[in-house]
């Protein structure tokens, strides 16, 4: 990759992994679920607006128009509204250690329910690794409590963090039917999608039909919601959606999906980084084994390092 690659790699590394961080303040004052809608309907209007600028004609028909309600309720709708539920109790690190499973159930999915790929012997080493990490991080609390992991946290949570997970997984199966299709279209259409199937639950739980966990029962206010939260807000639709994926589709183009797959590893890291810096978070030994082991599954699982080390054991010999 160039130097510019790398930038830009880098870059979308921070603006992802500070989503985590920042979805924690928010998710303090506002329902999960209007959280939800508010950050893929920002997202989607900036976007539409890119189109509109670049001269780009969003297509409507009512097959186009169905396919990207399902992409926007796997990609977008199901892995926020769960992600955002779980950090109302879950550290913003750990919410975004358990999202980076997001490769691991990628594979699973695409090669034994959709016959889409091979499990190479080392994509089966990753995930064999990748899931011990898991299995670290979701073991009973030190005070032995089925019900807690390390630090307490929820396991319910924990749970939710990997349905996200494989949601996400399931979205990158279905994304193989937007082929042809420009990604800025496919990506105002995902959101699109999910800002309208987002809006009645928005309204549901924004009006305390549904409980959300912080208030319980209660209707949220907007009004007293606190201007740092409204901040978050714009951040998470503009930048962490929108900006972020203009930026993921120019490192796809320039670098290639293999490449642009490299953000997985970094996320994580930028986002415990952010935690400790800015929530003044703290991981645990067990946290911190559990991310090494999912971290270091997802290398194995990617092929590239390995492939590489093989071709510097056989250069000797080749050389000679």
């Amino acid at each position: 990759m160039t130097l510019r690659n790398w930038l830009l790699l880098l870059t979308l590394s921070v603006i992802w992994g500070a989503t985590f961080p920042v979805a924690k303040y928010a998710v303090a004052e506002i329902p999960p679920l209007v959280l939800t809608f508010l950050r893929v309907f920002l997202a989607a209007l900036c976007l539409h607006l890119v189109l509109i600028v670049r001269g780009i004609r969003f297509p409507v028909t009512p097959r186009l128009f169905a396919a990207f309600c399902l992409m926007g309720l796997l990609n977008n709708a199901i892995p926020f509204s769960l992600i955002f539920w779980g950090q109302t109790v879950l550290p913003a690190s750990l919410a975004s250690i358990l999202n980076a499973t997001t490769p691991i159930f990628t594979v699973l999915v695409a090669a034994l329910l959709f016959r889409q790929e091979k499990l190479a012997a080392h994509r089966v080493a990753g995930i064999v690794l990748g899931f011990a990490g898991v299995a670290v991080l979701l073991l009973p609390g030190m005070d032995g409590a089925v019900l807690e992991g390390f630090s307490g946290a929820p396991l319910w949570a924990e749970a939710l963090c990997l349905g996200a997970a494989l949601s996400y997984a399931f979205a990158a199966s279905f994304a193989r039917v937007f082929r042809g299709m420009p990604v800025l279209v496919s990506a105002a259409g995902q959101l699109t999608g999910s800002s309208l199937l987002m809006l009645p639950l928005a309204v549901l739980q924004g009006t305390g039909a549904l409980s959300w966990g912080a208030a319980d029962t209660m209707s949220w206010d907007p009004a007293a919601t606190g201007l740092v939260a409204w901040v978050c807000v714009i951040a998470l639709g503009v930048a962490c959606t929108a900006l972020a994926y203009l930026i993921y589709f120019r490192l796809l183009m320039d670098a290639g999906a293999t490449n642009a797959s490299l953000v997985t590893l970094l996320i994580p890291v930028s986002a415990c980084l952010i935690g400790i810096s800015v929530l003044g978070e703290r991981l645990e030994m067990p946290q911190v084994a559990g991310m090494a082991l999912l971290l270091l599954g997802l290398v194995v699982l990617d092929g590239r390092a390995l492939a590489f080390a093989s071709r510097q054991r056989r250069s000797p010999s080749a050389r000679g």
